[in-house]
């Protein structure tokens, strides 16, 4: 009920955080909840009394995050945690994920909904590794907007300098990324600079503090409303005598805008109508757009099934059984190879698919291409083809996230083994 809530207001920003271990990104967000007064007494007082137990000097803020036991036991992130907050100006979405490169699954899992990224840099440590991975993951995944904090300020002494270094390290190695947004923010997540409130410590930083930015960054083009997509979920059917005239066709408008009267295409019959209503659990609406869930009723009867897709004559999707995509290996016991099968869903529709060629992985620190090594393991990216069993109706990625996006399933186990990004 609370993400209903959450998701009913259209000024929501989602945003993820990622570093590496210790950058402070779980203290970052327990600061943002805490400065923001957005926790309540009881959580605060559970979180003094676990900093006590554990000899922690200070209260510590990253426990109003880490909330698996493991999690508080070893003092690190290792699943996404999902946290909502609000202020006056805008709700906010949080997906926390974790730094460990064996964790870059869940930082995709985290990051595949949000509008904004937030770069946790270690000021001592300066752009590692993770920092450049985290980034083209980022990238990959058409995240417009990206904030670079430099975290841990007090511990080098509040030095412009410092600072400086990370953002010019930085910029070159996001030069050969297709960022189109980035900012850099020097932080002390511990003590509190810069993340709600302005720091008095860094009066060198003329711009805004970390939770302003998130405040007032425009989120308007997070959705597509240009294509309009609406994959079928379910076929409602007449369920007695009384409502013997009604048909809909229930699922989450994936992009675009649909209206009463608009003439639109079935794929994949290809049939023609106009919509004659569009409902929601609270009655009838004048227009939908993404992402609201809703039901169509058309004038015509015609053949429609789960995974079919309700679009418009002039402006119709790409349809295909040859899928070239990116993708991100999940799975730690399968190895994806030529040849392999797995089963695909895309939007509403699923299919089995067969790998037909590995092109190529990414080396993520160096954005090089690795060729001749067609077999991904965990947490590799690369680009691959597949052939699928039948016709998917789908948009590039970097067009449309809801129509561009697909996962792998294992079919033996049902697991989800990859996510992948149609190019």
């Amino acid at each position: 009920m609370e993400t209903e809530i959450i998701e009913s207001n259209m000024d929501l920003l989602r945003f993820t955080t990622a570093g590496s271990v210790d950058d402070g990104k779980s203290t970052l967000i327990g600061r943002l909840l805490y400065d923001s007064k957005s926790i309540f007494e009881d959580q605060w007082d559970a979180v003094e009394t676990s900093s006590q137990k554990r000899g922690d000097e200070n209260v510590n803020l990253a426990l109003l995050t880490d909330g698996l036991k493991a999690e508080r036991e070893q003092g690190i992130t290792i699943d996404v945690a999902y946290r909502y907050f609000a202020t006056p100006r805008r709700k906010f979405i949080i997906a926390d994920t974790p730094g460990h490169i064996q964790y870059t699954r869940n930082m995709v899992t985290g990051a595949s909904s949000a509008n904004l990224a937030i770069l946790l840099v270690d000021a001592r440590h300066g752009v590692v590794e993770q920092t450049c991975r985290h980034a083209f993951i980022a990238t990959l995944l058409q995240i417009q907007h990206i904030v670079v904090c430099v975290n841990k300020m007090d511990l080098v002494d509040w030095d412009e300098s410092v600072y400086r270094k990370v953002e010019a390290d930085f910029r070159k190695f996001a030069s050969r990324l297709d960022l189109t947004d980035v900012r850099f923010i020097p932080i002390s997540a511990l003590l509190g600079d810069n993340v709600v409130d302005r720091s008095e410590n860094m009066p060198w930083y003329g711009g805004a503090p970390l939770l302003e930015t998130l405040e007032t960054v425009y989120i308007g083009n997070a959705h597509n409303h240009v294509d309009s997509r609406f994959p079928v979920q379910w076929v409602i059917r007449p369920q007695s005598s009384e409502h013997h005239d009604f048909r809909g066709y229930a699922g989450r408008v994936a992009s675009g805008v649909f209206k009463p009267g608009d003439e639109v295409t079935v794929l994949p019959s290809g049939f023609t109508s106009r919509i004659k209503a569009i409902h929601t659990m609270d009655g009838e609406l004048a227009e939908a757009f993404a992402p609201q869930s809703v039901s169509m009723l058309l004038y015509d009867e015609i053949d429609i099934s789960r995974g079919d897709m309700i679009v418009k004559p002039n402006n119709k999707p790409e349809v295909g059984q040859d899928i070239e995509a990116m993708v991100c290996w999940f799975s730690d016991t399968e190895t994806l190879r030529p040849g392999s099968r797995y089963l695909l869903k895309h939007t509403t529709k699923e299919v089995k698919a067969i790998v037909r060629e590995a092109r190529y992985k990414v080396n993520v620190n160096t954005l090089h291409k690795v060729e001749g090594d067609p077999e991904f393991k965990l947490n590799e990216i690369g680009r691959i083809c597949l052939r699928v069993s039948a016709p998917l109706f789908y948009d590039s990625y970097k067009n449309n996230r809801a129509t561009g996006s697909f996962i792998l399933i294992d079919p033996n186990t049902n697991v989800t083994v990859g996510a992948g990004m149609i190019i």
